[in-house]
């Protein structure tokens, strides 16, 4: 793949997600880790990722996520935490809530930490352990809650939705106000990695998609000022695509627990495309000079129709790793778009997907 010609009207990126461990104890049936997770004798050292905390700040990044796996299994965290507080990220932790003590959560709130997103499978014991495939989980999670809000941290629940939880919604919202939460992320399984053997267990419905949005619409009219909803539908029953990233390259960058800088979180199941890293080159220099980030940043890759769409400043193209798995070609409009000319087969698959009666079982991860 060629780097297009866009280079000098790059700005700096405001996000980065720092990955810092594949290792989680959950086996959650989606999980957007890729297939071949990254080995802990792999990771990156606590000086570097100190020293990259350092180049993010220097380069525009305004706030960094660290993430994983679950983050919680690194028993730097909280160094790392102070680290980024010293050159004034803005620090979000995202975790399962697994691996945390209340000791922890409180060394964590003194090291500087200003945010946590916290991941739920279910609105009970029952449904979210059998979800994540860890018994006790929900309980741990229901404490990390309130040593959050304990300390007067913001709150954002994670609800992974799909087809076995998505009726479920209104009891999500209700459990999100309850724990104190300033924010739910109803986000609907993205069909990568893992998650793509459990397709057909996962997908929601057309009737639930629609059920969903109701209920979204409704609860953020009557919880304004309150609780704060995004809903991240099934792409499979969009019109169009959603603008994956903010666009390639436009707005953050995620850096894998072994060092390579990708522009998303799923970007090494595009086949052929090479990420460099940090241990080997600056983040301002892979932000800018990589090729993996120019690839596909401004309009000139573009195929058509999405050359000439009237929408290609708002969707820059869609998905392209969604584009690689559907197709074969991480150049080609989003079959998302119901523009593009694989679209009809895309709603072929979701009608096939719709007349599942009754799911398959689970396939977890590492089992």
């Amino acid at each position: 793949m060629e780097a297009t010609d866009s280079v000098a009207d790059t700005n700096p990126p405001m996000a980065m997600l720092a990955e810092l461990t594949h290792r989680c104890p959950l086996a959650c049936p989606y999980c957007s880790n890729p297939l071949e997770l990254k080995q802990q004798a792999s990771e990156l050292p606590t000086g570097d990722w100190v020293r990259v905390l350092g180049e993010a700040a220097a380069l525009g990044v305004l706030h960094v996520h660290f993430s994983g796996g679950e983050p919680a299994s690194r028993r730097d965290l909280v160094e790392l935490t102070k680290a980024a507080n010293n050159v004034d990220l803005y620090t979000n932790l995202i975790t399962s809530g697994v691996g945390l003590t209340e000791r922890r959560m409180n060394e964590l709130a003194q090291a500087g930490l200003e945010h946590v997103q916290l991941s739920i499978q279910g609105t009970d014991a029952a449904e979210a352990d059998h979800i994540a495939g860890y018994k006790g989980g929900h309980s741990r999670k229901m404490d990390v809650a309130r040593w959050v809000r304990s300390h007067d941290l913001p709150l954002t629940i994670n609800a992974v939705c799909h087809r076995q939880n998505i009726d479920h919604l209104q009891r999500t919202i209700d459990l999100s106000v309850e724990l104190g939460a300033h924010r739910l992320e109803v986000a609907t399984v993205q069909f990568h990695g893992w998650a793509a053997k459990n397709r057909a267990a996962l997908m929601p419905t057309k009737l639930q998609d629609a059920e969903a949005r109701r209920i979204v619409d409704a609860a953020r009219e009557q919880l304004k000022g309150i609780l704060v909803i995004d809903y991240v539908p099934a792409d499979y029953h969009a019109t169009y695509p959603k603008a994956c990233m903010g666009g390639w390259g436009r707005i953050g960058l995620n850096v894998d627990p072994t060092g390579r800088v990708l522009p998303c979180h799923a970007a090494e199941s595009i086949e052929g495309m090479e990420f460099d890293n940090v241990r080997d080159k600056s983040l301002a220099d892979i932000w800018y000079q990589s090729k993996a980030f120019n690839v596909f940043r401004g309009f000139d890759w573009m195929e058509e129709p999405c050359r000439s769409c009237d929408r290609k400043a708002i969707d820059f193209g869609g998905c392209r790793c969604q584009a690689m798995a559907m197709t074969g070609n991480a150049g080609a409009t989003d079959p998302v778009c119901s523009k593009s000319p694989l679209h009809a087969k895309l709603l072929d698959t979701v009608i096939e997907l719709d007349a599942v009666s009754s799911p398959p079982p689970l396939v977890y991860r590492g089992r």
